[in-house]
């Protein structure tokens, strides 16, 4: 049964502090919110460690009550302690307490088809966008790099609709990614406006397709990169953002028949 649970009780503090990345990598896992979400990490069979609900939250939602009776502790918070644990300028009333999941990157290069690098993305919402456009065109494998965004970072889980809970999800530095793809025939595609036509791209499994950072473009990553690719425009625009771009090329390699594999 749901146990009420005080202002002061240390999981509170804990719960808080995977708002920040140093929270998460210490307690190896992170915090989503709202129902929307728990009902998309439920159909994935995502495993959920933790509920906090209010009391309106709990009495509303079958599936927070379902997956109390199931076992998964569950704890009754009044608004101010769920506004506190929250990101949200209007919270939820329901958070989630999630294990982090990442595969290693050795296990994602060595399966056929397109996996997608977010060569130190920084900005959540381009990351969120990937997310999402990658699970929509098939690509089930996502590297982050190091130096970019944390892909559990809450911004990202929001974005990502639910994307996040089934997608094989990594994080590597160009140099680890190159030592674990030396013996994969794996050919490296970057995403840059100096780039030849994506259009006039022929696609040929294994691909890596590495969309770089908001400023500084694909940085230490353009070394990888066998080939540099282009999305032609007609109008004015100089650039696009990483999250439009990266998700125009998806669907270019999905269209081609090169991303067939949905996880």
């Amino acid at each position: 049964m749901a146990t009420p649970l005080g202002s002061r009780a240390e999981r509170l503090t804990a719960v808080r502090s995977l708002r920040s990345v140093k929270g998460r990598r210490e307690r190896r896992s992170f915090a989503f919110e709202g129902t929307t979400l728990l009902r998309e990490a439920r159909a994935a069979n995502f495993p959920i460690d933790e509920l906090y609900a209010t009391q309106a939250v709990y009495d509303a939602t079958p599936l927070v009550r379902q997956l109390d009776a199931e076992g998964i502790p569950t704890f009754i918070i009044e608004e101010a302690v769920a506004a506190r644990i929250s990101d949200l300028t209007t919270p939820s009333g329901m958070v989630a307490v999630a294990p982090i999941r990442l595969t290693d990157v050795e296990e994602i290069v060595g399966r056929r088809g397109t996996i997608l690098i977010l060569a130190d993305v920084n900005d959540p919402a381009n990351a969120g966008t990937l997310l999402r456009s990658a699970e929509a065109f098939g690509c089930g494998d996502v590297v982050f790099g190091r130096l970019g965004i944390d892909p559990y970072h809450p911004k990202v889980v929001r974005g990502s609709m639910g994307a996040v809970f089934r997608l094989s999800l990594s994080v590597a530095s160009p140099d680890e990614l190159t030592l674990a793809a030396s013996s994969q025939r794996l050919h490296f595609l970057g995403l840059t406006a100096a780039g030849t036509s994506l259009a006039d791209e022929r696609w040929e499994e294994p691909v890596a397709l590495v969309v770089g950072n908001e400023r500084r473009g694909l940085g230490a990553w353009e070394d990888l990169c066998e080939r540099m690719l282009a999305i032609p425009m007609a109008g004015e625009a100089e650039s696009l953002s990483a999250g439009v771009a990266g998700s125009i090329a998806l669907y270019e390699a999905m269209r081609s028949g090169l991303v067939k594999r949905v996880v």
